[in-house]
């Protein structure tokens, strides 16, 4: 039996409950998968403040570094507002990332049909998008320097080297041989010599992938294009900052940001978490939607474990919910049933356990065979 470490950061507000439905449904994969999952959780975020003085201990860190991948729920919240800069939990996310040397984002945007209604959009634009998008975490402005601020102006550095645009790049021409093998750069090239940089870059990398087609677009007219026709696109790669916000705007177009997956991944570390933020007038009310937090897990199994029949069970499990018109109320419409958080992760777990004897029944036929 193949045992693995996780470390649990609930964070704050809504994180805990997310978390809860999540490691339930690990559970239940460890049952039915012959594997097991050890979980070690720790303080994170703005808990972690109020405890520790800070958002992220040396100690949080080094657990992070000794497991097999992490799992986060959400951290931040307004009371934690006035900290410093530099202590905000927000920065502690920050930290985290660059402390695991977490450089690839991923973050799929599906649309489920059953919520094609739950978008602004009209059903007719989203019905069968699809997309990937690949953010640079740990390079460009966020994490550049000399940057800072006075009484007359603010400053902050974006800068790229070769080798992070490069393991970006290669990072989405795998991804898009998987998918559908098309791949968007998303840049600025046209007024930063940043992104000059970058789009040279890709197209270096791109030879390397000559069956993947190499699409580029300017960032202003990508967000566009994501609200026009987000079925144009396969796998978005881009930088930090452009990523952080296309990433939410592909987030709306499927209705909620409550229904976002996301994974961080590094050479040796992988954090997953869900998209949406700790919505703290919420808490505590068994009303959050725990679909992002159980589709990180799944994403855990499939790109971490390479356990991609127990990541599919966990996904149609989450497809057929929907289908049956189940809804928490973040994505609740009419003729529709609004369920609480512990509702909606029993019905997943339902419909995973209702699934598990054939998947396990075909995974062994394929050993055999």
């Amino acid at each position: 039996m193949k045992s693995y470490q996780l470390t649990i950061l609930p964070g704050d507000g809504i994180g805990p409950e997310i978390m809860d439905a999540a490691l339930q449904v690990l559970d239940l994969v460890s049952q039915e998968f012959n594997v097991t999952f050890d979980y070690e959780e720790a303080l994170f975020g703005g808990c972690s403040i109020d405890s520790n003085g800070v958002p992220l201990t040396d100690e949080t860190i080094e657990k992070c570094r000794q497991s097999d991948a992490v799992l986060m729920g959400a951290v931040g919240g307004s009371q934690w507002d006035n900290q410093p800069h530099e202590n905000k939990p927000e920065q502690g996310l920050l930290k985290l990332r660059e402390s695991l040397g977490l450089y690839a984002n991923l973050r799929p945007a599906t649309i489920y049909n059953a919520l094609l209604d739950a978008s602004s959009l009209k059903p007719s634009v989203l019905r069968g998008a699809d997309i990937m998008v690949v953010r640079e975490l740990t390079g460009g402005i966020y994490f550049g320097s000399p940057r800072g601020m006075d009484k007359d102006k603010g400053w902050n550095t974006l800068t790229y080297t070769k080798e992070e645009v490069e393991r970006i790049a290669r990072t989405a021409f795998e991804l898009a041989r998987k998918r559908n093998n098309r791949v968007t750069s998303i840049h600025k090239a046209n007024v930063l010599e940043s992104s000059q940089f970058w789009r040279e870059v890709v197209e270096d990398v791109h030879k390397e992938f000559p069956d993947v087609f190499l699409n580029e677009m300017y960032v202003d007219n990508a967000a566009m294009q994501l609200v026009r026709d987000p079925k144009q696109f396969d796998v978005i790669v881009t930088q930090n900052m452009f990523g952080d916000i296309l990433s939410d705007i592909s987030a709306m177009i499927t209705g909620s940001l409550g229904m976002l997956p996301s994974a961080s991944l590094g050479e040796k570390h992988a954090l997953y978490e869900p998209v949406h933020g700790t919505a703290p007038e919420i808490a505590g009310q068994n009303k959050a939607n725990p679909l992002a937090m159980i589709g990180s897990a799944a994403m855990m199994l499939d790109y971490t474990f390479e356990m991609p029949e127990a990541a599919g069970m966990i996904y149609d499990a989450i497809g057929e919910v929907l289908e049956l018109g189940f809804r928490t109320e973040d994505i609740a419409s009419q003729n529709t049933s609004v369920v609480s958080t512990t509702e909606m992760r029993n019905l997943v777990l339902e419909r995973c356990a209702d699934k598990s004897d054939t998947i396990i029944e075909m995974v062994r036929m394929s050993y055999e065979g």
